[in-house]
């Protein structure tokens, strides 16, 4: 059997690249062929492709309590589905030129939920959705003390309008069974939680 990763990036040809929308967000047009797994070469197709930046998410976690910290903010990419388009989620926020992921981390969590974190642990770096877009999340679990977490925060000039929510660590894992948490980030991060969070609680005890 062929092992995986035969290609890389130099296996693809871009014959005509073209910016079709700027905004807010940023839509190029691909003009594209690359090599098959039976020898050949892909004919000529073309795609849409998304163009973000990477973003950095954090889980904040309170070891001592065995709580974590979730924002409650508008989506629009929910307003269609049958449910709320307020949504519970991470502390996130797009990386900016010259900022490391945990940089962004750290700005993030005192803009979103008045938050700092005194350890930073990487769970992972994703692909949100390759298919269609270039953005790379950089995954986060953040030490915290949740005893005087909670409220609202968000950037006016950014129309951010967050609630800040102490959740146990229990109730926000059984979130996910029962649908009411439903983005990737949080999913990740819970369950990843769910599976550290005996170590957490040696580890960062002297951390909160």
């Amino acid at each position: 059997m062929t092992e995986p990763f035969q290609f890389k990036a130099t296996d693809v040809n871009i014959d005509k690249r073209e910016t079709v929308y700027q905004g807010f967000f940023r839509m190029d047009k691909l003009w594209l062929s690359h090599k098959r797994f039976d020898g050949q070469d892909m004919p000529v197709f073309t795609r849409e492709l998304f163009i973000r930046g990477d973003a950095t998410c954090v889980l904040p976690y309170d070891p001592r309590r065995d709580e974590v910290v979730l924002l409650e903010q508008f989506r629009p990419g929910a307003m269609e589905r049958d449910q709320s388009p307020w949504l519970l989620e991470l502390v996130a926020g797009m990386n900016e030129p010259g900022e490391t992921p945990e940089d962004v981390a750290q700005r993030e969590g005192d803009e979103e939920a008045g938050l700092s974190f005194s350890v930073l642990e990487l769970i992972c770096n994703y692909l949100v959705s390759p298919g269609g877009t270039t953005e790379m999340i950089h995954l986060f679990c953040g030490c915290v003390s949740t005893e005087s977490a909670g409220g609202l925060f968000g950037v006016e000039h950014e129309h951010e309008d967050i609630r800040a929510h102490i959740f146990s660590a229990d109730e926000a894992i059984s979130m996910i069974a029962d649908g009411r948490i439903n983005n990737a980030a949080a999913i990740i991060g819970l369950q990843w939680l769910q599976l550290n969070r005996q170590r957490l609680q040696q580890e960062w005890h002297e951390s909160v």
